[in-house]
């Protein structure tokens, strides 16, 4: 059946109630392609759906449909699912793709290159439950603005061990071999990173045809321009899918405190032989973090996202507020009774 090759499973039959399973591949104002055994259906979501009783349908979701196979009557759990805070003042999920077994983080060679925000992404997959893998494109340009590549790549690794680094060159059509190695048939990839780092040329390369629209960076700052609008998936040769996200400006974060230790474990063995339990890092005698000598940059981007985060979830949950407030006075509290100690 063809729904085995868009990765149905077990997980998604047991909670169909009767009606036609299909995969949502697209969506544009309210109404979603979906695929299905019959083939793409365009469908929009039933009033209950819509007054807001359900999962709304993202990208990647497996769906149930009427038996007219137009309306979509439900959202069916998600495996994993791919979220960031919505770019506004208002505390609200914004899921970009659902489904997904492998997060290509892409980053371009140019001046697009940025630990930072690749330890932003990286955040970003461990909440998804998701397999990051860091893609380094433009890799054919590191001679020419003076780059060691294998000095990058070691760096890049560093930044959460375990994930695999891939340097490869989409134009050049080098090392894009790696990509499909990483996925098995039925499997769904998706392609995430800054404008003009070149998600959609690597798509293109993979299809070995120009389904989605490229456009050169500027010349002036590198910076590139949205050329990928909407969240598709496509079936890929090797009989897996790949989702082409549009860039992405903020990378505002839709995780949890625990998500972020996950990524950043080297901090957190430090932070364990910390003379204070709840060390925040940030001048506190005896803290092993700050001791470690660790990359100042990396260690105020962790506090920096640990800030974030514990906003959010004073947000989310005003309980969680209350115990946050009482965490940090005892940490206030620790550091005035013993404010001579040596580390």
């Amino acid at each position: 059946m063809i729904k085995e090759q868009f990765g149905w499973n077990r997980f998604f039959e047991d909670q169909l109630a009767g009606g036609i399973p299909g995969r949502v591949a697209s969506s544009n104002h309210g109404r979603f392609l979906v695929w299905t055994d019959g083939g793409e259906v365009e469908a929009s979501v039933s009033g209950l759906l819509r007054r807001g009783s359900g999962l709304w349908p993202a990208v990647g979701d497996w769906v149930e449909l009427r038996g007219d196979a137009q309306v979509i009557v439900k959202v069916l759990d998600r495996r994993t699912k791919l979220s960031r805070k919505q770019p506004e003042r208002e505390v609200r999920e914004q899921v970009l793709a659902a489904n997904i077994d492998v997060l290509f983080i892409v980053s371009g060679l140019d001046r697009d290159y940025n630990e930072r925000r690749i330890e932003r992404f990286l955040v970003m997959a461990r909440e998804s439950g998701a397999r990051p893998v860091v893609l380094l494109n433009k890799s054919d340009l590191a001679n020419e603005l003076g780059l060691d590549l294998a000095d990058v790549v070691a760096r890049t690794a560093q930044l959460s061990p375990g994930v695999q680094v891939i340097p490869l060159s989409a134009k050049a059509d080098h090392g894009l071999d790696a990509l499909p190695a990483q996925l098995m048939h039925g499997e769904t990839a998706a392609l995430i990173g800054s404008s003009g780092v070149g998600k959609s040329t690597i798509l293109n390369r993979l299809l070995g045809d120009e389904r989605q629209r490229t456009s050169a960076v500027s010349a002036g700052n590198s910076r590139g321009r949205h050329t990928t609008t909407t969240r598709q998936l496509f079936v890929m040769p090797g009989g897996w899918l790949l989702m082409d996200l549009p860039g992405l400006r903020e990378v505002q974060l839709w995780a949890s405190t625990e998500d972020l230790a996950d990524s950043f474990d080297d901090i957190q063995e430090l932070a364990g032989h910390c003379r204070f339990r709840d060390c925040a890092h940030a001048g506190e005698p005896g803290c092993a973090v700050e001791a470690a000598g660790l990359a100042p940059a990396r260690l105020a981007n962790y506090l920096k996202m640990q800030r974030e985060l514990a906003h959010l979830e004073e947000k989310i949950d005003p309980k969680l507020a209350k115990e946050t407030r009482a965490k940090w006075k005892a940490v206030e509290k620790s550091v005035r009774h013993h404010p001579k100690r040596k580390a």
